[in-house]
């Protein structure tokens, strides 16, 4: 760390580093920064994030969060896409000796790689407050990735409530199994828009995932199992007969009948007129099962879910 502890960053700190470097926010790049130094310093808190600890930060702006991270963790990686940035950042933070500023794109690095090379020997964590436009995308890179121990994000509050959605309300959809089946999310504390500058129009919230070691199937029944989500909720409106026969039914690598298909489903204790919004993961996973004893072994399947 620098002898020099750097300044918390709050709106009249914004708006003088801003106005010294020139710097214009960028809308299409989702750049809403920290002005409240208490937000950070919660999130760093309830995330647990210690000195044994590597954290990869994603889109850390002007170093609110990335200050409080230097503090309790034994390395901090932060990639910033945004090249005007850099300087900015790197006067923000002062110069702490266990942080590296990365310039890339965080959808376009292999993150295993990346914190194999800047964090060795650590456990491994990601705390962000993600650029709204690149949610999904982002923590579906992180969760790939397999080497992270927990994801705590501040993300838009409408999708924190759908990560964490159970079956029957109606945030459920293919991106909260998708979530759920990985991790055990939680909803740690909401935001509102003035903590921001720019101001955004929406709130946001603070989530943190704890990855699974252990997932409920594997190979060619997880692959299955994400088709069959994707399928369930591609059509919500549809009984999760006539959505599931409308994908596999006229794929020519299943060309499942209706009857088949509703005799897994009947196998599998639901009933005839079920929809996909009431299934949790094991009822996919029961099911994802019951396609694989008609002889279903498809292994062309999209494995990410959209929100």
């Amino acid at each position: 760390m620098s002898d020099m502890e750097p300044e918390r960053i709050g709106v009249s700190r914004v708006r003088e580093l801003a106005a010294r470097h020139g710097f214009k926010f960028s809308k299409s790049m989702g750049q809403n920064f920290l002005i409240d130094a208490n937000i950070p310093e919660k999130m760093v808190r309830l995330a647990g994030i210690c000195e044994s600890d590597g954290v990869l930060e994603a889109g850390p702006g002007l170093g609110a969060l990335t200050v409080e991270l230097s503090r309790a963790a034994g390395r901090v990686t932060s990639v910033e896409l945004d090249e005007r940035l850099l300087p900015i950042l790197n006067e923000a933070i002062g110069a702490p000796a266990n942080v590296t500023v990365v310039h890339g794109d965080i959808l376009k690095l292999n993150l295993g790689q990346l914190v194999h090379e800047e964090m060795p020997g650590r456990i491994y964590h990601v705390c962000s407050n993600l650029p709204y436009n690149i949610t999904t995308p982002a923590l579906t890179a992180f969760i790939e990735a397999g080497v992270f121990k927990t994801i705590t994000v501040m993300i838009q509050y409408e999708v924190a409530r759908r990560i964490c959605a159970g079956p029957g309300s109606g945030d459920y959809g293919a991106f909260s199994v998708y979530a759920n089946y990985h991790c055990v999310p939680e909803v740690l504390f909401d935001v509102p828009p003035e903590c921001f500058m720019p101001r955004p129009a929406v709130r946001s919230s603070v989530v943190m995932l704890r990855v699974r070691q252990e997932r409920e199937l594997s190979g060619g029944a997880e692959d299955l199992f994400f088709r069959i989500v994707r399928a369930a909720f591609g059509q919500r409106r549809k009984t999760l007969a006539n959505a599931l026969f409308s994908v596999f039914g006229a794929d020519p690598h299943a060309g499942l009948g209706k009857d088949e298909i509703l005799d897994c489903i009947l196998s599998c204790g639901l009933d005839a007129m079920v929809r996909g919004e009431a299934l949790g993961i094991a009822e996919f996973a029961s099911l994802a099962d019951s396609f694989l004893r008609i002889g279903l072994n498809d292994t062309n399947v999209i494995h990410r879910c959209d929100i």
